[in-house]
């Protein structure tokens, strides 16, 4: 009997662009003050390289294209400025109608990856906390223990006092969030969210997830029929 949902955070509770947009604004406007330039052009310049699948090197990137120079220790305190902003996203109301319904009829946990506070400051502009009965933050454990390390799980499984059995795991990354909860028994769903970011192939079979949706409210439809 299914008693426990547990659930990935970014790109499966909201769509995890929104928070690089917010990031990349507050970035934008740190790099227009010091260059004393336009924060929107600044903005757009990043925003553009981003969403053409620079990931890695867009604030290289979007300073050759503005025409000035970040050196090594300007891009740490851009990425110090990004993983530490207060971030402008929000649950989308589809998320937390099915987080309501579920918390009526299941234990429900999250394991989220990702540097701190980044992490926490997205689960407070997102008001989780009232929905989960645990939270797992990877990061606290180390480095090694991100997905797709078991480690979270099984936290989660001791803190919850349930076995993988029992459990249903929902993320969004083929590549990480399914392998550890496949070999541990958890029944795993990945949704498919049309704004996902990471959407790379599963680097083996043992990595699929045993059911997939195209959006998070065909969640408690599917839970009914394990």
């Amino acid at each position: 009997m299914i008693n426990c949902i547990a659930f990935d955070m970014d790109d499966t509770l909201y769509d995890e662009i929104d928070y690089y947009k917010s990031g990349f604004a507050a970035t934008a406007q740190t790099i227009a003050v010091d260059f004393k330039l336009s924060g929107e052009d600044v903005f757009e310049a990043i925003w553009e390289i981003f969403n053409s699948g620079n990931y890695k090197t867009a604030f290289n990137a979007a300073a050759d294209k503005l025409g000035i120079v970040f050196n090594a220790d300007y891009i740490e305190k851009l990425v110090k400025v990004f993983r530490e902003h207060k971030p402008d996203i929000k649950l989308p109301a589809e998320s937390k109608d099915v987080l309501e319904d579920l918390k009526e009829h299941y234990k429900l946990g999250l394991i989220t990856d990702g540097y701190l506070p980044a992490q926490e400051y997205k689960v407070k502009a997102l008001g989780l906390e009232k929905f989960f009965d645990y939270i797992v933050y990877t990061e606290k454990l180390g480095r090694e223990h991100w997905k797709p390390s078991p480690t979270a799980f099984e936290k989660l499984l001791a803190e919850l006092n349930v076995s993988a059995e029992q459990c249903v795991y929902v993320g969004d990354n083929l590549k990480k969030d399914f392998l550890a909860p496949n070999q541990m028994g958890f029944k795993t769903v990945r949704v498919i969210r049309p704004k996902r970011i990471h959407k790379g192939q599963a680097p083996s079979e043992q990595a699929q997830p045993d059911y997939e949706i195209d959006s998070i409210g065909k969640l408690p439809d599917l839970l009914k029929e394990l």
